[in-house]
């Protein structure tokens, strides 16, 4: 089955890369890797505005990083399309890190960050295991919940 075929199972339709909010690329390529910037949480194509400990629970925190996921796959769709490739091309997620915005208090930051490795393992199986990084932080741009940043090796 291709990547793409299994979105099409898992329901998901990639979205068009999101225009930089600052002076930033989406992706960047060097060699066999690419480098996907920060990528802010969106509900109903708004940013996703909360924070943990304080208005908003780790249950949503996942479903808020699987949809950053999404928007990253869409990133890196783009990206590997930059170079004649597709996301069957993708040999492997190398790095996920993710910002969780949340009180002193909050401690799940990695159950949050769950929302995003876990969709990233349903699309590409033992390609999608990866290293990863779950950092609590005391704001994001706009007010975003979570913002998740990838590297790929294709």
């Amino acid at each position: 089955m291709t990547i793409y075929q299994q979105l099409q199972v898992l329901g998901i339709t990639l979205p068009a890369v999101a225009t930089p909010a600052a002076a930033y690329l989406p992706f960047v390529i060097s060699e066999s890797h690419i480098y996907l910037s920060g990528h802010i949480a969106k509900k109903d194509g708004k940013v996703w505005i909360g924070q943990f400990g304080k208005n908003m629970q780790t249950q949503e925190g996942v479903h808020a990083a699987r949809a950053v996921a999404i928007d990253l796959l869409g990133t890196l769709d783009a990206a590997c399309s930059s170079l004649g490739k597709s996301l069957n091309d993708v040999k492997q997620i190398v790095k996920v890190m993710s910002l969780v915005n949340s009180s002193p208090e909050f401690t799940e930051h990695h159950l949050v960050t769950n929302g995003c490795s876990e969709l990233l393992s349903a699309v590409y199986k033992e390609r999608g295991a990866h290293a990863r990084s779950a950092f609590g932080v005391a704001q994001l741009p706009m007010g975003a919940c979570v913002e998740i940043e990838m590297i790929a090796r294709i």
